[in-house]
């Protein structure tokens, strides 16, 4: 399960799947060095995300995450 406490870096790793909603979102973290460091509420701040939008977009990535996964 993904958190928004989470590195964007580490969520990418292990679930890739989780890119396009970033990307989907107005991230860019896919490629951008920063992704190691910052969590993603930190990512979403940055781009102007409110605390809804972050929560919201956390509860898609571990949809798409749990779909996956079965």
């Amino acid at each position: 399960m993904v958190k928004k406490t989470d590195k964007i870096g580490d969520v990418l790793k292990k679930y890739p799947e989780a890119a396009m909603i970033l990307l989907e979102a107005g991230l860019g973290c896919v490629g951008c060095p920063m992704m190691s460091q910052e969590t993603i509420e930190q990512g979403c701040k940055a781009h102007g995300l409110s605390n809804e939008e972050i929560d919201e977009l956390i509860k898609k990535i571990n949809k798409k995450i749990g779909e996956k996964n079965g």
